[in-house]
């Protein structure tokens, strides 16, 4: 059995819950409250120095963290069905994607920055909350900018199946909506997180469907 230590409103954990569901792999997840620094605990430091989540252990497998690292080795190790394209240059046009969401905007509104904005720079919740919107709303109008009018756009970020693109998309994507982000104007953006929704593996990955989540009304 897989285990992956998350949290239920964490974008990287979600992806991960993505792709196992999508590479039908089952999997038992614990979920480590990074609202109340669960993940500083000596106990999962001991799991995860970095004090982060995912982290995901394979029986008779590895340790492994970080989000996109865990995709390439579930890609390499269970390659049907596949997340990555055939093909170098669309292949690393789909990492490319992936990374603008998951490496250059999530890690802007992260646990530990909003930390340091309230207790360093002494931001206001106000200003924390407008932080965030930003960082979620620039990094989706970026992607409508690169997918929309690109002949290699399907269904999906690449052609018409999901790809770690889309994980990484769509969980940006209901993280933005949970800060009451609109992005409905962005046509492509709004299409493929649609489609990825109509998808059970998608669907039931979704924060608010994990245990400790808020109920919903």
């Amino acid at each position: 059995m897989i285990k992956m230590y998350g949290f239920w409103r964490s974008a990287a954990s979600f992806r991960v819950r993505i792709a196992l569901n999508l590479k039908g792999l089952a999997f038992q997840e614990e979920m480590i409250d990074l609202d109340t620094g669960e993940q500083n605990a000596p106990a999962y430091r001991a799991v995860n120095p970095q004090a982060a989540v995912p982290t995901v252990i394979f029986d008779g497998g590895p340790r492994l963290t970080q989000s996109l690292a865990i995709l390439e080795y579930l890609e390499e190790t269970h390659p049907s069905p596949a997340l990555l394209p055939p093909g170098p240059t669309a292949r690393a046009r789909v990492r490319s994607l992936a990374l603008l969401w998951a490496a250059d905007h999530h890690p802007l509104i992260v646990p530990r920055i909003r930390s340091y904005l309230a207790d360093v720079l002494r931001q206001d919740e106000a200003s924390r909350a407008a932080w965030i919107r930003h960082w979620f709303r620039e990094g989706l109008a970026i992607g409508e900018q690169r997918l929309a009018g690109d002949p290699e756009t399907g269904a999906y970020c690449h052609g018409d199946a999901p790809t770690i693109a889309d994980l990484c998309l769509f969980s940006q994507a209901i993280g933005a909506r949970g800060f009451g982000v609109d992005f409905s104007d962005l046509g492509v953006v709004s299409r493929i997180v649609e489609t990825c929704m109509l998808r059970d593996e998608f669907a039931r990955s979704v924060p608010l469907r994990q245990p400790g989540a808020p109920a919903r009304h």
